[in-house]
């Protein structure tokens, strides 16, 4: 039996805003899975971007996988556009156990799961976000993420199934909740302290405007851009911007615009 924790309202909104989002799922068994797992750790936001059949989560076999968790398998959500599922989360981890040379930084499953409690008990919302099954997570798809992590297995066959990878996830952010909620509660998030981090859909938009402000002073060249935007974006990556920040690059790159 594990510990239970505190029966609190500050508890249980700490578990609410974790969301796992599933990209471009292809197989029912895999939504069913996902969602007995996200409820027997105590989660319930279960998101999917894309999937690649329609009305995936009512398919039989994800029925009949979610078993006791045909809650969490209905109130599931389905967004066309990566952007909305990731829409108001301070943190978002994509994932992969592929190095990329550009992207967001990495961390291991560990340093993850701290920041990822952290920010819980701050009530601040977070996301996991998990690949298709076949090709995992891709570049396009981490531009929206603030990290990439990636779980340490066996090297010489690090694959996980996308269910048994929610699984693992789930059950280790339960396992830190509890030390931290059930040790310390609601002073954690004073002694923590609050961060205004910028969302990755409001950095994600603020490259856009500061790409066309770089074409509209000549320092771009769209018809050969090179790999300007995405050093720029692991760079602002690693920077974790607050939202102030995003604020003064987005001046900046109006100034840019109106000097053209």
């Amino acid at each position: 039996m594990s510990p239970e924790l505190p029966r609190n309202q500050y508890a249980a909104d700490a578990f609410a805003q974790l969301r796992t989002i599933l990209v471009e799922t292809s197989h029912p068994g895999n939504v069913g899975s996902t969602a007995r797992a996200l409820k027997t750790m105590g989660f319930h936001d279960l998101c999917l971007v894309n999937p690649k059949t329609p009305g995936l989560a009512q398919e039989p076999e994800a029925v009949a996988l979610a078993s006791g968790a045909m809650d969490v398998l209905n109130a599931s959500s389905v967004e066309a556009d990566l952007n909305a599922a990731v829409a108001g989360c301070t943190l978002v981890l994509g994932l992969t156990s592929r190095d990329r040379e550009f992207g967001p930084p990495g961390l291991d499953w560990l340093e993850a799961r701290e920041r990822i409690v952290t920010q819980l008990s701050q009530g601040k919302r977070v996301a996991l976000m998990f690949g298709p099954e076949r090709t995992g997570l891709d570049n396009a798809h981490l531009a929206l993420c603030s990290h990439r992590v990636w779980l340490e297995a066996n090297p010489a066959y690090p694959s996980l199934n996308l269910a048994q990878a929610v699984m693992v996830c789930a059950y280790s952010l339960r396992e830190g909740l509890i030390q931290a909620l059930g040790t310390a509660g609601a002073d954690l998030a004073q002694r923590v302290g609050s961060e205004d981090r910028a969302d990755p859909a409001a950095v994600a938009a603020m490259l856009e405007h500061l790409r066309l402000g770089l074409e509209s002073i000549g320092y771009l060249n769209p018809e050969n851009p090179k790999k300007l935007m995405a050093r720029l974006a692991a760079l602002f990556a690693r920077a974790e911007l607050q939202t102030e920040e995003i604020d003064l690059l987005r001046g900046i790159a109006k100034q840019m615009l109106l000097r053209k």
